[in-house]
């Protein structure tokens, strides 16, 4: 059997401040993750997640602080999930469910590297 790596799925989407989902499309949302997040659980390959607020600040080098988050090419981070897989193909995979994609955003897969050794 292969040694498990870990590895994080970072969710990017281009927020629309100005669109206000339904009840109903916040519930279909939130059970599509549930679902998404659930099958990655039941596998026991499920190590952790988070979402991301719109409440941030950056701090900058020179120690200038920003209070707003980072929007890149009109994309925000939203959020992320740690997983263990055998390869980046297997979590490829596991990725290709996400909700994300759905409406447009992206799912970046990276391998996780200890900060300190």
């Amino acid at each position: 059997m292969k040694k498990e790596h870990y590895f994080m799925m970072l969710f990017r989407y281009i927020p629309d401040f100005e669109y206000q989902p339904t009840l109903q499309e916040q519930a279909d949302i939130k059970e599509q993750w549930g679902t998404f997040i659930g099958t990655i659980a039941i596998k026991e390959k499920l190590v952790h997640t988070y979402q991301l607020g719109f409440e941030g600040r950056q701090l900058m080098p020179d120690q200038q602080l920003s209070n707003e988050i980072l929007i890149h090419q009109k994309q925000t981070l939203s959020g992320t999930m740690t997983v263990k897989a055998n390869s980046i193909e297997e979590v490829t995979e596991m990725a290709k469910s996400c909700p994300i994609l759905k409406i447009g955003g992206t799912v970046e897969i990276r391998t996780i590297l200890p900060m300190i050794s």
